[in-house]
């Protein structure tokens, strides 16, 4: 890789700030004396995060020319040398950063996190800290981060960066993880100056784009007991963006200095997945999945979910007091699967009729169920019948009396009685049922 000698002066400045002085106790992915006190405008971020519940996902890359998801280059087991080939056959004349956020609104979405950098150590943005990025390296020449974050903007929809700390193509990304061992790079390196490569693309992403949303990071699971000078990294974040919030899908319990906790594939609490921790902190949650079977675009992925299985993930997220990132992964000429788009727009009609359900809420005061969740906001708990199969459904106390109750769809009464242990007799009404997810609004 050739690594410029010139930063521009912004960038320089900022990195080498935060990178002068690592805080003694600095190995917080294991024993720590860190501390991190969040800044106001943080904490208000954090509350803006929990109302929005429903964010898009994307995965993109030079790897979408493959066809084969983004794994490809280890799953294929193709050398670093060999990939450095692929920019050259990456070309989206037909993206459209502002076609891509109008179907993020039309789907009810208020961010997207988007690959800044992958596994594949490929940058999607014009870094000065490396030519091995869209703009040096490919026939398209264009920054596409930057037009997604400009019109994005326009729209009120907020932008956060995926970010891959695992690297199969820096030569200095050594000792070699789990991954990346196909890769034919030179057995040295210096892991450390490896780090403070990606903590100047960081200060690259937080000062060249303006506000954004945060940074999610994913990949240092590669080297779990690794000292990745994660409070230097996340001081770093937090001195030039305090409003930006920092996530990490290393599937475990929230570090110092982290804003959001993050489950893959898996609510909160869950672990079917075999890799989440089950252990769920006091941070704000997010759960991701795909809309298919994979996160980067493959050819031959037909495991399309359904709208209804979409929409109950969405509900059942909420349920959880927890955000739902879904994926796309977007194809090598820069569209959107139509299939996916069609999906999207269904939510988001769903959610023109039930968002109050979603947006804004937090658990409700019934764990969920088999047949469902509850959301609440203020005095009004919304009970999210998922799994309709009687006339009638009786469910716990809502942590108090309820006055009335409303069906979202229709804005129908819904007849109900309670009983003198104080569960609640619900008898359905067919004419509101439907078919994604029953939503009734109980008054308290």
């Amino acid at each position: 890789m050739n690594i410029r000698t010139i930063l521009p002066a912004i960038v320089l400045m900022a990195a080498s700030t935060a990178l002068a002085q690592p805080p003694e106790g600095d190995d917080i992915n294991r024993k720590s004396t860190y501390q991190y006190t969040p800044a106001k405008e943080n904490l208000e971020a954090r509350e803006w995060f929990q109302d929005a519940r429903f964010g898009l996902f994307i995965h993109w890359g030079v790897y979408s020319v493959l066809g084969d998801g983004e794994w490809v280059m280890q799953n294929q087991g193709i050398p670093a040398k060999t990939y450095e080939k692929l920019p050259g056959f990456f070309n989206p004349v037909r993206y459209d950063a502002a076609e891509w956020v109008r179907i993020a609104r039309a789907a009810g979405m208020r961010y997207i996190t988007i690959t800044s950098k992958h596994h594949d150590g490929f940058a999607m943005y014009d870094s000065k800290a490396s030519d091995y990025d869209i703009v040096d390296r490919t026939p398209y020449g264009r920054d596409v981060i930057k037009a997604l974050v400009e019109e994005a903007r326009k729209e009120g929809i907020k932008v956060f960066f995926y970010h891959s700390q695992l690297d199969w193509h820096h030569p200095d990304y050594y000792p070699r993880g789990r991954t990346g061992r196909a890769s034919e790079r030179p057995e040295s390196g210096d892991f450390d100056a490896y780090l403070r490569y990606m903590d100047t693309q960081l200060t690259e992403l937080l000062t060249n784009y303006g506000p954004i949303g945060g940074i999610w990071f994913d990949g240092q699971w590669d080297k779990a007991d690794e000292n990745w000078q994660l409070a230097r990294t996340y001081q770093l974040i937090h001195r030039l963006q305090p409003a930006a919030l920092v996530g990490s899908n290393h599937h475990q319990s929230p570090f110092p200095g982290e804003d959001f906790q993050m489950f893959e594939k898996d609510l909160p609490g869950a672990n079917t997945t075999g890799f989440n921790t089950t252990a769920i902190g006091a941070l704000p949650r997010e759960t991701c999945e795909t809309i298919n079977g994979a996160w980067g675009f493959n050819l031959q992925d037909r495991r399309h979910k359904s709208t209804k299985e979409l929409v109950q993930y969405l509900a059942r997220a909420a349920g959880a007091d927890a955000n739902f990132l879904l994926n796309v992964g977007p194809m090598p000429d820069g569209r959107i699967q139509p299939e996916h788009v069609e999906r999207l727009q269904q939510v988001g009609q769903w959610l023109q009729v039930n968002g109050a359900s979603i947006y804004g809420t937090r658990q409700g005061p019934i764990a969920p169920r088999s047949w469902g969740v509850t959301t609440k906001k203020g005095s009004t708990v919304y009970v999210h019948v998922l799994d309709w199969q009687d006339a009638e459904i009786a469910i716990p106390s809502l942590g108090g009396t309820p006055r009335r109750a409303t069906y979202l769809k229709g804005g129908g009464a819904a007849r109900f009685t309670v009983q003198p242990d104080g569960t609640v007799l619900i008898a359905l009404d067919p004419k509101a049922r439907d078919d994604y997810d029953t939503v009734i609004a109980f008054e308290m």
